[in-house]
């Protein structure tokens, strides 16, 4: 997959796209984009000298996809090589630990076979991998492995891209998809809000003594949110909201002893957990850009929004953007990075994102707060939830990013 990088710097034409970042983001972009484009050319930029993905392990990181997202993924043919890894979640149970509140999402109720999939990270970069393989081949797609960006001078027409090795690109648009640390949006000027949440986030996988039975789990805890997510091989994907001092004490726990306490902070509805794998303990804060695009560059992903994991939004946001940025380039395929595509990404991306940043940072503020009045309101409303179906309806239609996806296929339709 890796490509000579001198073949690629003689190249006089100016290419459709650079992507800065060959991440899951960056590379998703890259194969819908190239599948929908014939004449595309692009070239993606990334930091890692990984031509190939690891494979699956017991502790492989995991996402969750919203069932949007699974239709956006079936519409662009990734979904049918990767429903065999992934794991179908039809139940949600939602409670508040120690108080009344609880309420339900089962799939049946909105006529679906799923309100979602988790699937394992390196399972998606395996099939994105593959289908990029040809697209190399083709000469439409260029990489450039342990490299960055360096320096850019946008013109009126172009982006000139210098990398630190030296080699210089001529691109009509610049993505950049490098993640929550990305060096490349500071070069290109965006402006970045930080929040820290004093929050820690402790990740692992958790094994079961019996099926999990495609049930999910959130229960919040007064250090925060306690995630389940059903996954392949009778694993739950756990993430543990917890003060940095607890997250600290819990990953150094011997796994008999974490089994322990995290059973106590779950309750036993999620089953009996049976064995842990590597526990990963990182701080949890809220990053956005004020800006999604400025002139011939956009933002997508981590890069453009960093969000605490409570409601599982940030890779189904980053879905969202991909979906945005490929209706406007069948649009504006003339010129990649046109005002009109920069302006319209903008216009389509900042509202969604706000949307999400406003619920998932409601429910961590809500749900973190040990205040009697506070778990009196936030119990009612849960407690609501199960008596109200139009209400639950709308909740559920959030969660699973059918409204968001609605909005902007008619905002870009006429975009």
């Amino acid at each position: 997959m890796q490509q000579d990088k001198s073949s690629a710097q003689s190249k006089t034409d100016p290419l459709d796209l650079v992507i800065a970042g060959g991440g899951m983001a960056g590379s998703m972009l890259a194969y819908v984009l190239l599948s929908q484009n014939p004449e595309l050319k692009l070239a993606i930029v990334e930091q890692s000298s990984d031509s190939e993905p690891s494979k699956a392990s017991f502790d492989s990181r995991s996402i969750a996809l919203a069932h949007g997202s699974v239709e956006l993924l079936q519409q662009w043919g990734l979904w049918q090589d990767l429903h065999q890894s992934g794991c179908a979640i039809k139940h949600i149970h939602i409670s508040d630990r120690g108080h009344f509140g609880k309420t339900y999402l089962n799939a049946t109720d909105h006529q679906l076979t799923a309100l979602g999939q988790v699937i394992e990270v390196e399972a998606i970069g395996e099939v994105l991998w593959q289908k990029l393989k040809a697209f190399t081949a083709q000469g439409r797609l260029s990489w450039f492995y342990s490299d960055a960006i360096a320096a850019l001078n946008p013109t009126s027409e172009l982006q000139h891209i210098s990398l630190q090795s030296g080699a210089q690109l001529q691109s009509k648009l610049l993505v950049i998809a490098e993640g929550g640390l990305s060096p490349s949006r500071t070069l290109a000027g965006f402006e970045l809000k930080s929040d820290d949440y004093q929050q820690h986030a402790l990740i692992a996988n958790i094994g079961l003594s019996d099926s999990h039975q495609h049930k999910a789990f959130e229960r919040f805890t007064p250090t925060g949110p306690l995630a389940l997510l059903p996954l392949t091989r009778q694993r739950y994907s756990l993430v543990w909201t917890l003060t940095p001092e607890q997250a600290a004490y819990h990953l150094n726990q011997p796994d008999q002893e974490f089994l322990a306490s995290l059973q106590q902070a779950a309750g036993h509805r999620a089953g009996v957990f049976k064995t842990v794998g590597q526990r990963v303990v990182y701080p949890l804060s809220l990053k956005r850009a004020t800006e999604a695009a400025r002139h011939r560059t956009v933002l997508l992903g981590n890069s453009l929004h960093n969000l605490h994991p409570i409601a599982g939004q940030g890779f189904n946001l980053a879905i969202r953007d991909i979906f945005s940025l490929s209706l406007l380039l069948q649009k504006h395929q003339a010129d990649a990075g046109s005002y009109a595509l920069t302006k319209a990404y903008q216009q389509a991306r900042l509202p969604d994102m706000q949307q999400v940043i406003l619920y998932t940072d409601s429910l961590v503020r809500l749900f973190s707060n040990s205040s009697r009045l506070m778990a009196l309101g936030r119990n009612t409303g849960l407690f609501a939830l199960n008596l109200c179906p139009d209400l639950k309806q709308a909740v559920a239609n959030q969660a699973m990013g059918l409204n968001s996806i609605r909005q902007l296929k008619a905002l870009l339709t006429s975009a």
